[in-house]
């Protein structure tokens, strides 16, 4: 029986002089724009993912300091595909400060290169965005959708805590 489970990915927002900062990177379907963003991982809070993804694809150091939206997105199964249930993603975008790039770190392999783009210039092109959630989350930030970073609450459960009860 095929288990089904969302991806949880994270991406930032932002803005600098009404530049927004942006990836363009190698993807299935060729190269595309999307915010910084990327898979959270075993161990981390979605604050440190972002921050942490940020860094990786772009070299900036970012510090979320709100959360934009909580975004789901659904890609039917490909043609010839083994999941017959297709892939969902789960996307919690933030907005904040991000400091000069680190001219010493390399980026991504995926990376090709950052850019900062105005969200006039990013509407004008949609065909390279990597999903549709990269202008709306753009659009949700200029319209002023904050949330506070406690919004999303991290419950740590010790290993013998979690393994005694079955469930968190």
């Amino acid at each position: 029986m095929e288990t089904w489970a969302p991806h949880v990915t994270v991406a930032a927002v932002i803005e600098r002089d009404g530049r927004f900062l942006l990836v363009e990177e190698h993807t299935p379907a060729g190269l595309r724009l999307n915010q910084p963003a990327g898979h959270l991982e075993a161990g981390e809070t979605l604050v440190e993912a972002a921050a942490r993804e940020t860094l990786e694809e772009s070299a900036h150091p970012f510090a979320p300091d709100a959360l934009v939206g909580i975004y789901m997105t659904h890609f039917e199964p490909t043609a010839g595909s083994s999941d017959s249930t297709g892939t969902t993603y789960l996307r919690f975008t933030f907005c904040g400060q991000a400091a000069e790039a680190l001219d010493e770190r390399a980026l991504d392999p995926d990376i090709v290169r950052t850019l900062w783009m105005t969200a006039d210039e990013l509407r004008a092109c949609p065909e390279r965005h990597r999903t549709p959630l990269v202008m709306r989350c753009v659009d949700d930030y200029l319209a002023g959708r904050r949330f506070p970073l406690d919004l999303v609450h991290t419950h740590a459960v010790a290993p013998s805590a979690s393994s005694k009860s079955g469930n968190p």
